[in-house]
């Protein structure tokens, strides 16, 4: 009597490790494309935003309001040869809809687009 209990416990046991457990998917990375490879782009607080530049420099970042043309916010940064990445904070910026304009450092444009903050 003591074997078969021993048995039908070993084997209780044995049912409940053997069952299958559910594993969610990682998530896949959000594809990095060239913010001014594109017309339009949308970003949220705290998005790192990625583009090409051909010649390492001083550059200036700005976000310009569409309708107003106001400068909103203007960054200086020191851009290198090929994939340039910084992160976009967007949480005290009111307009939504934006372009964000790459000068150098003699105020010459360079490159632009739309972007739609979320």
């Amino acid at each position: 009597m003591k074997w078969s209990k021993i048995i039908i416990l070993c084997c209780v046991g044995f049912i409940i490790s053997c069952t299958k457990m559910e594993i969610e998917p990682m998530p896949q990375p959000k594809p990095v494309v060239d913010i001014f490879s594109v017309s339009e782009s949308s970003v949220k607080d705290g998005d790192e935003i990625m583009f090409k530049l051909d010649i390492s420099e001083i550059y200036i970042i700005k976000l310009v309001d569409v309708q107003t043309n106001q400068v909103i916010s203007k960054e200086k940064i020191t851009g290198k040869i090929g994939e340039n990445k910084i992160k976009v904070y967007t949480k005290s910026i009111q307009s939504r809809y934006l372009y964000l304009v790459l000068e150098d450092d003699y105020k010459k444009e360079i490159k632009k687009t739309k972007i739609n903050i979320n």
